[in-house]
């Protein structure tokens, strides 16, 4: 039986390269997955997902994946979709009637939370309607479990702004909460990334 699942986890903590990796798993046993992400993220191109260690693939947008016609998607044997964190709520309910109504499961990748701690429209469904919900972890600096995404620039952490501001490792940090809470970067020093 098909299953909505939810796999979310800190910035780094890979969960692009095993939206990626699932998407390999199924075709290497003949079976065929469609890869899609959110329009929003345009950072590796419209039709392309990339890992920060490398992976990548083409891929469709959710916007399109949500407009197909039922035979289409029945035609899948799983639906991987990255950045879920930027969905809408009806594209989750989409998705959901992918799952109960064509029996393809849907796998989707994607943040919890923003910098400011809120939850993601898309996130915030997928909590409350997924069958299976897993963490894919990653640690802070310190070594404890990091869950908490850290916007920061030159000056440290910030904790105003728009709650959607692509980036990478060169403006966000996956942090533990007492680290986020206190607004600390790195172990020793200033606040900041500097050393």
């Amino acid at each position: 039986m098909a299953k909505l699942y939810f796999y979310y986890g800190a910035m780094g903590s890979s969960k692009t390269a095993n939206a990626l990796m699932a998407e390999y798993n199924y075709s290497e046993r003949g079976q065929k997955a469609l890869l899609a992400k959110t329009n929003i993220d345009t950072r590796d191109g419209t039709r392309m997902i990339r890992s920060r260690i490398g992976l990548q693939k083409e891929c469709v947008l959710l916007s399109e994946v949500c407009e197909m016609p039922d035979e289409t998607i029945a035609e899948y044997d799983a639906l991987i979709v990255d950045e879920i964190q930027f969905a809408k709520k009806e594209q989750i309910d989409r998705l959901a009637y992918i799952v109960d109504y064509l029996n393809v499961p849907v796998l989707c990748y994607g943040l919890r939370s923003d910098f400011q701690l809120n939850l993601f429209e898309g996130s915030e469904r997928l909590l409350a309607i997924a069958d299976e919900i897993k963490e894919v972890k990653t640690v802070c600096w310190c070594g404890k479990k990091a869950i908490c995404n850290a916007r920061y620039n030159k000056d440290g952490i910030v904790r105003e702004g728009t709650q959607v501001m692509l980036g990478a490792n060169d403006e966000y940090i996956a942090l533990c909460r007492k680290h986020f809470m206190e607004g600390k970067l790195r172990g020793e020093g200033p606040v900041g990334l500097e050393k």
